[in-house]
């Protein structure tokens, strides 16, 4: 009780902090001249899954984090889409009107959340990742809308398919179930674009 108590009160501290920003920006007249991003490193495991930590997991409950985007002039809408914390900066660039870093896109990790921004319910064939080293083993992660695929150690410490559609709290493991082998191989075929391995 008392870490879960901590950790509300965390919350509720950050929550002030940025009330405080969001009131100056208000009081500056600069509101409507600046895009607002607010997000979190990662989850926290409060008693899920026998844990009591903010690290070293690739549970969702870990992964997932506080995600905001506010736009001068932009309408308030919450997509479903999985979409990465690697995305602000493609993002960012866009909204900000700047020149793209590099002439080729593939050069660059992320994507550009702006047609969410626009449409919330757009199209979006991008996973997300997480990568974590946890006593000398690479965990690996990869999550599409329905699936999360986790690799520890390249499979010698284990792995993770879990299916968001019928198993939100991830609580049944279907790696080693044949149905769904081509699903696996998919989920790997992601990992490989991982520059870490």
């Amino acid at each position: 009780r008392e870490m879960i108590r901590a950790y509300y009160a965390s919350v509720s501290f950050m929550d002030e902090q940025v009330g405080r920003v969001l009131d100056a920006l208000e009081r500056l007249h600069l509101r409507e001249k600046t895009i607002v991003v607010f997000w979190g490193d990662h989850g926290y495991h409060l008693g899920e899954k026998g844990r009591w930590s903010k690290a070293y997991s690739l549970f969702e409950v870990a992964t997932r984090v506080p995600f905001i985007i506010s736009v001068p002039g932009s309408k308030p809408g919450v997509s479903p889409r999985t979409v990465q914390l690697l995305d602000i900066y493609p993002t960012l660039v866009e909204l900000c009107g700047l020149p793209q870093p590099y002439k080729s896109p593939a050069k660059l990790e992320g994507h550009s959340l702006s047609a969410l921004l626009r449409r919330p319910h757009a199209k979006w064939d991008h996973p997300a990742f997480s990568v974590v080293m946890y006593q000398n083993k690479l965990g690996k992660s990869v999550r599409t809308e329905r699936w999360h695929y986790v690799l520890w150690d390249d499979g010698n410490a284990g792995e993770m398919l879990l299916d968001h559609r019928t198993d939100p709290l991830e609580l049944t493991n279907l790696a080693a179930n044949p149905k769904y082998a081509e699903t696996i191989a998919l989920m790997k075929r992601y990992l490989k674009q991982l520059p870490v391995n």
